[in-house]
């Protein structure tokens, strides 16, 4: 039977094609494990690890000693306890958050708003928090900060945390107010009240719960933010396994009594 040039070069090019479907299946279960999944990898090593930036209380929070603590946090734990395996919390910042996850940490955790920019490179688990952006300012100047023109005014100082939602915010809608940048979000506020700025525009959970540390500061129409967003865990692109997984025990912990145990002393 002759073979001819055509059905030679299909065949050579089918079995090209199968060495490099099965040399790229390899490598990933190398990584992440038998069927390609990060949660196995969580298992068989007994530890799942979770960025978190630990600047944006009340999700989450590290001390001058390292210790954490807030609403993620305290999901964390649960989420580990329930896998029946060791947390170990990541440092990371919202710069490095999506280059960290899956090269340093299983998952991020801390307050993440969905975006479309991060949906590009991550999945997200289903929501647990609806949120939006609005300003915190010093109590005597709120009504003065009410709208987005009464605070995009020249010699208006809006201050920012870099490499997050709120940059992004200020950039794209603050065009004649002057934008600070401030490298640490745990100090941000201070700011405001020293009087180094005038106003942060931030989500509306932390507008509260930053108002209930600082009588001097005032959230903003908290329950009108100017944006619509949601709180959700980051989670390796591609790993449905592991997104299913994390979906189911949101799912269980939003409705038997966990999130609200926990998020009830933070947020009241």
């Amino acid at each position: 039977m002759a073979i001819t040039l055509k059905s030679t070069t299909g065949k050579l090019a089918a079995l090209i094609s199968v060495a490099v479907l099965g040399f790229g299946t390899a490598s990933a279960a190398t990584e992440t494990g038998h069927d390609g999944s990060r949660l196995d990898t969580v298992l068989r090593r007994g530890e799942v690890k979770v960025c978190t930036t630990g600047d944006y209380r009340p999700f989450t929070y590290r001390d001058a000693n390292g210790a954490y603590s807030g609403i993620d946090v305290d999901l964390a734990k649960e989420l580990a306890n329930s896998l029946k395996v060791r947390l170990t919390l990541v440092p990371t910042t919202w710069k490095t958050l999506l280059d960290d996850l899956g090269r340093r940490c299983d998952l991020g955790m801390g307050g993440i708003s969905i975006t479309l920019d991060r949906a590009k490179r991550a999945f997200f688990s289903e929501p647990y928090l609806r949120d939006g952006k609005t300003p915190i300012t010093r109590c005597e100047n709120a009504a003065r900060f009410q709208t987005l023109e009464q605070i995009d005014q020249p010699g208006v100082r809006a201050i920012v945390n870099p490499g997050g939602t709120n940059e992004q915010f200020a950039d794209a809608n603050l065009k004649r107010a002057t934008i600070v940048r401030h490298p640490d979000n745990n100090t941000i506020f201070e700011e405001i009240l020293k009087g180094n700025a005038d106003l942060m525009i931030t989500d509306a959970t932390e507008t509260r719960w930053q108002a209930k540390q600082h009588p001097e500061l005032c959230a903003v129409h908290p329950d009108q933010p100017f944006t619509f967003a949601e709180k959700a865990y980051l989670l390796p692109r591609g790993d449905v396994v592991f997104q299913q997984w994390v979906d189911q025990w949101l799912h269980l912990a939003l409705n038997d009594g966990t999130y609200a145990r926990i998020s009830k002393p933070w947020l009241g």
